[in-house]
């Protein structure tokens, strides 16, 4: 088995990942218990992914009972990604995760190992970003690197800026031991988030994460929006504070990862969702896109934007008439007002109207 283990290696590694190891298959108890718990707690908000069913989560024989191992595959996506660089009026941030489909290089790397091992006579299943198995967990049993502070696995030379993948296999493979190594007395990404969502090491609250809210459908509550900033999808808060990835970081010079918000706006559904195919979009209903780039706008401080919010106003939708009349009477100003009045005595959706008077009195 060494040699094969040393062509999966090999392979992987010249597909483009940056990390391999091997896991046993085993349920993990320890992480299925505190899904549970979090999920019982409110802490999982409106997520499903992993939280939605954590048996078959943490226990990867209940949809492939025939897997003996998990070879896991890390990939970075910096450089690549770049940083969005300093806020630009009228812009929108995206984490560099979801600047394009960092998934299609890291299916990549893993299904050169899947071909190895079929090659090898062995069965394969490819899960990247699969509610059937948490990534993570078996990340850190498969020694690639250690569950951080801020949620995620960091790796060496890596930090946390990298997508987690797992070929299941029933190749009885020699198995990796875990990294014996964790964060020490690093917090730095506790108070980077601008929320408080990191509530303890390790734990996150979604009720109060700013890139689980913009892929969540509904309304953002209102003590969220301010704190939103220019994000458009996505938040990189705690992983820009994150010291074992400052090395990776600085190399991302490139400045990418913003988008024109008036340009955004202006476009059809199947054009929002054609160029951001690769976002989680809850029903994949552009209008949640639209949602988050007028809260963008509201938050620019910047009267010029009035009239491209205008319209949603008085938009079919009454998610985008909320959030347009938030942004509108943070923005201010006479016109604004004027806006609000108009749409305030055609309004006939009680939580709209309470939206528009609230703005009504913020506009002045």
């Amino acid at each position: 088995m060494s040699s094969l283990v040393e062509r999966i290696q090999k392979s992987g590694l010249d597909a483009g990942l940056d990390r391999i190891g091997v896991a046993a298959a085993d349920p993990f108890a320890q992480v299925a218990a505190d899904l549970k718990a979090r999920k019982a707690a409110g802490l999982a908000s409106k997520l499903a992914f992993t939280y939605a069913h954590p048996e078959a989560a943490t226990d990867v024989r209940t949809s492939f009972p025939w897997a003996e191992r998990l070879v896991v595959g890390m990939r970075a996506y910096l450089p690549e990604a770049g940083s969005p660089g300093p806020s630009q009026p009228g812009t929108g941030r995206v984490a560099r995760f979801a600047v394009a489909d960092a998934y299609v290089p890291l299916r990549r790397g893993l299904e050169a190992v899947a071909s190895v091992l079929e090659t090898a006579g062995h069965r394969t299943v490819l899960l990247a970003d699969d509610n059937r198995l948490v990534d993570r967990a078996a990340a850190v049993r498969a020694g690639i690197g250690w569950w951080a502070k801020n949620s995620m696995v960091l790796a060496p030379g890596v930090g946390p800026w990298a997508l987690i993948g797992t070929v299941v296999t029933d190749a009885a493979l020699p198995v990796n031991d875990p990294m014996l190594r964790d964060c020490g007395t690093c917090e730095a990404c506790l108070p980077a988030c601008p929320t408080g969502a990191l509530v303890a090491p390790g734990v996150l609250d979604a009720r109060r994460c700013l890139a689980a809210w913009a892929q969540a459908p509904g309304i953002i509550p209102l003590e969220y929006r301010s704190a939103m900033g220019d994000r458009l999808y996505g938040c990189d808060d705690c992983l820009d504070a994150c010291p074992p990835g400052h090395r990776l970081l600085e190399t991302a010079s490139e400045q990418v990862g913003r988008v024109d918000l008036v340009a955004l706006l202006s476009l059809t559904d199947d054009e929002l969702m054609g160029r951001f195919a690769h976002w989680y979009v809850p029903r994949r209903s552009a209008n949640y896109i639209r949602r988050n780039a007028l809260i963008a706008l509201g938050n620019s401080n910047d009267r010029r934007f009035v009239e491209v919010i205008a319209p949603f106003v008085g938009d079919a939708s009454s998610i985008l008439r909320v959030h347009a009349a938030w942004a509108l009477g943070r923005l201010g100003g006479t016109e604004a007002a004027r806006l609000l009045a108009s749409q305030r005595a055609a309004e006939r959706v009680d939580e709209v109207v309470a939206e528009i008077e609230a703005a009504l009195i913020e506009a002045g």
